[in-house]
Parts: C-alpha cells; sequence; structure tokens
C-alpha cells in the first residue's frame, strides 16, 4: 500500500489565477481570514537575510497565484498510511498532485480522455503535478498522453506553474515537448517573470538558455529585470546580466584581423 496524506490534507482548490493589487499595499493578506495567502505578482520588499534563493522546495512566497500550503508526504518526509477506501475516494486530479503514481493509473484505465480532463477551472492532472513538483507523476502522464499544451480557464499553464515553484527538472520536461516558453496568463504573467519571482536562480538560467524572452512585462509593467532589482534578488540579476552580455557578444560576431 501507498502511503498518502490523511484525507483532511489533501488539496481541493487548485492554484488560483494570478491577482494585482495595489502597489501601494502589495502584501495584502486575505480578507476572508482563512489561511489561504493572496501573493500577488508586485514586487514587496524582502525581510533581510530572505534573499536567497529556494530552488529545492516548493514555496511560492512572493508569487502571484493563491496556492495551497499543503506538502506531499514526500515533501513533508512523514508516511503516513490509509486505508484503500480513501485512495479510491481521490479524484484524478488530487492524485496527480500528491503524486500517488499506482493509483493514477488505475485511474486512467478506468476511462477514456481521463488523462487530459478538465477540472472546474481547467486545471489537467499534469497542471496540479507540475504545479505541487510531483515529477515522476508529470513524467508518466506525458508518455501517457497528457497534452502540455493544455492552459486553464484563466491561461494558466504547466510550465508556469512549474516555474513558479521552482521545478527546473519539470520545467526542462516540458520545454521538450515544445510549449510555447513565453506563454502568458491573463495579467501577463509569464514562466520566467514567475521564477524571477520565486527567487528560483536555477530555473531562471534554464528558460533563458531555452529562449526565454527578457523583456517581456506583465500588466504591472514589470520586467523579469524590474523584478530582480525591485525585490534584491543579486543572483537572479546577476544570471540575467550575463545573458545579455553573452547576447550582446553574440550580436557582434568573432572580431576579424585589424
Amino acid at each position: 500500500m501507498e502511503p498518502t496524506r490523511p484525507a483532511e490534507e489533501l488539496p481541493t482548490q487548485p492554484p488560483s489565477a494570478p491577482e494585482l493589487r495595489d502597489p501601494e499595499d502589495p502584501c495584502g493578506e486575505a480578507q476572508d481570514g482563512s489561511d489561504t495567502v493572496v501573493l500577488n505578482f508586485l514586487p514587496c520588499t524582502p525581510e533581510p537575510g530572505n534573499a536567497k534563493a529556494d530552488t529545492g522546495n516548493s514555496s511560492l512566497q512572493g508569487s502571484s497565484l493563491k496556492h495551497s500550503t499543503t506538502l506531499t508526504n514526500r515533501q513533508r518526509g512523514n508516511e503516513v498510511s490509509a486505508l484503500p477506501a480513501t485512495l479510491d475516494s481521490l479524484s484524478i486530479h488530487q492524485l496527480a498532485a500528491q503524486g500517488e503514481l499506482s493509483q493514477l493509473k488505475e485511474h486512467l484505465r478506468k476511462g477514456d480522455n481521463l488523462v487530459n480532463k478538465p477540472d472546474e477551472r481547467g486545471f489537467t492532472p499534469l497542471i496540479w503535478a507540475s504545479a505541487f513538483g510531483e515529477i515522476e507523476t508529470v513524467r508518466f502522464l506525458l508518455d501517457w498522453g497528457a497534452d502540455p499544451h493544455v492552459l486553464a480557464k484563466e491561461r494558466e499553464s504547466a510550465l508556469s506553474l512549474a516555474s513558479m515553484g521552482g521545478y527546473t527538472d519539470i520545467v526542462g520536461l516540458l520545454l521538450e515537448r515544445d510549449v510555447d516558453i513565453n506563454i502568458y496568463d491573463w495579467n501577463g504573467g509569464t514562466p520566467l517573470l514567475y521564477a524571477v519571482r520565486g527567487n528560483h536562480v536555477k530555473c531562471v538560467e534554464a528558460l533563458l538558455a531555452r529562449g526565454a524572452d527578457l523583456t517581456t512585462e506583465a500588466d504591472s509593467g514589470y520586467t523579469p529585470m524590474d523584478l530582480a532589482v525591485a525585490l534584491g534578488y543579486r543572483k537572479v540579476q546577476q544570471v540575467m546580466e550575463n545573458h545579455i552580455l553573452k547576447l550582446f557578444q553574440s550580436s557582434l560576431g568573432p572580431e576579424g584581423p585589424e
């Protein structure tokens, strides 16, 4: 039997669409008193000592999406036993989000076209797995025939959500399937903008290496460089500056004899 999280901790809500907020109050809390925090696309001043990139976890601090903070068993390092009936009651989207691969395979064998089935917000199992960093589930779904080009109702994509979480390996898998590297959502957020906003250095490097556009602006008016400078993310800024320098040098071409 595979371990799973208790039923009450399962992700039951997909990541919300990015929400722009007043630049004068960029760090507002959720108004309904819930545990879900609305994280906006406008830069907030980071606390001292918090500018270090976090590329190894699924923290979405500083992102623009309303996102579940529930971690998977693998991310928590816990093993929680569950009755088979608990797993059987989960939707295909919940199974994908928490990486319950064997149960997910059983669900996919039960019906046609389940691999690209959207939920009420248009999120497919692949989008869920990408958002929660479940790389083996992402790899399996792609091999099964999941469409990485699908956009949710507010143009959220698997690539953008993986970039927002800093899941560089998943970003690489999706880019191998020729997804649009500069895909934008309803407020102009692109994968590169989200990777910068999350201070994910390796993810920024990977996206730039594959041709991500540094000049794209979100509807808030911020470019990737603007965000890095405003937030004090020096490593991310340096990665982009080095990339610009390489582009400039390549445009000049090899120097000829004097």
